[in-house]
């Protein structure tokens, strides 16, 4: 695998993200232990999580830093791996939050959390509608400054608010995202094609991007409204994707299925890691089965035939 760039900053990554929010959630810790080692062993390094995951089961406290760092700790391999985190969802405040007296006490948190003293990247999940950008970078700017974080990104951002980031940076000196993470996967692509794209590669922004599996519709296991029984979350699948659109992606996945012998796990995965702008796809694991298939799509590569045919399938 060949390392990529996280924009314009000395983060370097293989081209899978590790996605944690399931940890705490519908991976116990034991199970997210395994699935960590599994992550690592196969010569990855970045794991994703946020303050928020996965606060909305009830009992939890942010049970994905919290078990990501007593996993860290037990391991010792905080230096050999990268920790991305996020902020600004509603933490019980009422509201996303990206003020800067939230952003410098709640990364004090996340710090605390994952038992670490500093956060490879540090995310906005969410914009605020009523925070200026300015004051949002310039909290940024007072983290990096300290060492506690090494780089930002930004997350659900339009090209409207990520161009507007960007020029802020610019004209006042401040950090700017050298990520950003959308939902984009061979069927759903209007958070990403098209305007972001583009912004991304003219400015070495680097795409990390969630859904990458389409909450599991791309694994091919949702096929009729009898598979909504497959997980907990398999009505919504099945309501979402299972139209004559999402029926024509699956049918090019499994053309390239058939003439490659990846699985459409692996596929999906690998087309979202070949797109223009794209560092890696986020992707979480509930087993290191599941794992293992997930590291084989991150090592795919798909024919330009291939890659057109699931293009055109999606559009």
């Amino acid at each position: 695998m060949t390392k990529r760039r996280l924009g314009r900053s000395e983060l370097f990554i293989e081209p899978f993200v590790l996605g944690t929010n399931v940890i705490g959630w519908t991976a116990d810790e034991p199970t997210s232990f395994a699935v960590l080692d599994a992550f690592v062993a196969e010569g990855f390094t970045a794991i994703d999580t946020a303050d928020v995951y996965s606060r909305w089961v009830p009992g939890n406290d942010s049970e994905s830093e919290r078990i990501i760092g007593r996993w860290l700790r037990a391991r010792g391999n905080r230096d050999k791996v990268h920790v991305f985190t996020k902020v600004g969802s509603d933490m019980g405040q009422g509201h996303k939050d990206l003020r800067a007296k939230w952003i410098v006490e709640e990364v004090e948190h996340s710090l605390t959390r994952l038992q670490t003293d500093y956060i490879d990247l540090y995310q906005s999940h969410w914009p605020d509608p009523n925070t200026p950008e300015e004051e949002t970078l310039g909290a940024y700017d007072t983290l990096i400054k300290a060492g506690k974080v090494r780089a930002i990104g930004a997350s659900n951002y339009d090209e409207k608010l990520l161009g507007h980031a960007v020029d802020l940076a610019k004209s006042n000196g401040l950090p700017r995202y050298d990520t950003v993470q959308n939902e984009f996967n061979v069927y759903a692509r209007d958070k990403v094609e098209g305007a972001v794209q583009d912004l991304c590669v003219a400015e070495d922004i680097s795409g990390l991007h969630y859904y990458a599996l389409a909450a599991g519709f791309l694994t091919g296991k949702y096929r009729s409204a009898a598979d909504a029984s497959k997980s907990p979350r398999g009505g919504g699948v099945v309501a979402k994707y299972l139209n004559d659109k999402g029926i024509k992606v699956l049918a090019a996945l499994d053309q390239v299925a058939a003439r490659t012998g990846a699985s459409l796990t692996e596929i999906a995965i690998a087309w979202v890691a070949a797109q223009p702008g794209v560092a890696a796809p986020i992707a979480s694991a509930t087993s290191v089965a599941q794992l293992e298939t997930l590291a084989r799509g991150a090592r795919l590569t798909l024919s330009a035939e291939d890659l057109a045919l699931l293009d055109a399938s999606g559009r």
